[in-house]
């Protein structure tokens, strides 16, 4: 820790307390009664978000690159849950190339945002590089279509698999739909008009299961394209509905925690990844932490000023483009200003007019 500190034994305090100013945040009073150790780094207090470096201080700190690696002539592959359309939006604005750009029919290109739990992410890097082929019956889209195995779509997914550069997969949640029969696992909730109640299954993945998927598709990544770095991050979307027989809200929060704890200890622990080839990136800290309501009224569409924001902060810290750390900084700070005058002028926060 760096900054002076103060010890004080304050009169009808249940504990020693210390006075800390740590180097560029607002001050912190802190209890001393347990050490915290040599590389401490402390919750943001409210006045510290308008300082002029807080997401690379406060929220960032450990997850980036030494470097920024990802060039312009990049070949980009990003898919899993809806916020992986965020990703290639910007992607594509700012002038990259993208895998929907290199190969429109692929299916990570055509529903690359709904494949939204960790099998289905396996099962596209087994398919395309080892011929896997999952039980019949698991894939399908928007408009309750399905996907078959085709060989010719399966080689242009391997082609565009080992000709990306970077990865960047999106962790949805952990409720899965899945066939009892064959135990093959669905993209997403099974279309009603393929809904089978003898056949089809609701359960919660695991903490372990979902690490050792995770722990796959990397290891299949380092076998096959072993120069392509990749980047992890949890969409801050929430759960629609859950079929649980409990609240959305805590459905929800089991949900993302599974995810985030299995990632977390994937990459303590090096998994089957070299650390300097996999990364994670923040978005569901960011949105849910940062802002006082990022939501709009459905509870699931954000602010629009919120993934501009978040977007820019990796593209700051991740592409060699022109745009600065102090300006991605500037960006966050405009979003929350704009989020909070939003939230104060929402009837249902808004103070009473005067009698």
């Amino acid at each position: 820790m760096s900054g002076k500190v103060v010890v004080n034994a304050r009169p009808g305090a249940v504990q020693e307390v210390l006075d800390f100013a740590p180097d560029d945040e607002a001050p912190k009073t802190i209890g001393s009664a347990f050490y915290r150790g040599p590389d401490c780094n402390f919750l943001p207090y409210q006045s510290d978000h308008q300082s002029e470096r807080f997401a690379e201080k406060f929220l960032l700190r450990g997850w980036t690159p030494p470097s920024r690696f990802i060039a312009k002539g990049a070949r980009i592959t990003a898919f899993g849950s809806c916020f992986a359309q965020h990703i290639t939006y910007h992607f594509r604005e700012i002038g990259f190339s993208i895998s929907s750009d290199q190969d429109s029919e692929i299916y990570v290109s055509r529903i690359g945002e709904g494949m939204v739990n960790v099998h289905a992410l396996l099962q596209q890097f087994e398919w395309a590089f080892e011929d896997v082929r999952p039980p019949e019956n698991l894939w399908h889209g928007f408009k309750a279509e399905t996907f078959g195995y085709d060989e010719d779509v399966r080689r242009r997914t391997r082609d565009v698999f080992l000709a990306s550069d970077v990865f960047i997969l999106t962790l949805g949640l952990s409720e899965v739909w899945y066939d009892a029969q064959t135990g093959g696992v669905l993209w997403r909730a099974v279309p009603l008009r393929h809904y089978d109640e003898a056949r089809h299954r609701f359960r919660v993945l695991s903490f372990a299961e979902t690490k050792t998927v995770l722990q796959r598709i990397l290891a299949l990544i380092t076998q096959h394209a072993p120069r392509a770095a990749v980047v992890l991050t949890l969409s801050p979307v929430p759960l629609a509905a859950t079929f649980r027989p409990i609240s959305c809200l805590t459905a929800n929060a089991a949900s993302k925690a599974l995810l985030r704890g299995a990632v977390d200890e994937v990459l303590r622990e090096g998994g089957e990844r070299p650390a300097a080839g996999v990364f994670y990136f923040p978005a569901y800290e960011a949105v849910n932490a940062l802002f006082p309501q990022p939501f709009l009224e459905d509870g699931r569409h954000f602010h629009p000023a919120i993934v501009p924001a978040i977007m820019r902060l990796f593209e700051a810290h991740y592409c060699q483009t022109a745009l600065t750390v102090d300006q991605a900084e500037q960006s966050l700070r405009e979003a929350r200003t704009a989020c909070v005058r939003a939230l104060a002028d929402h009837p249902l926060y808004a103070a009473p007019a005067a009698p």
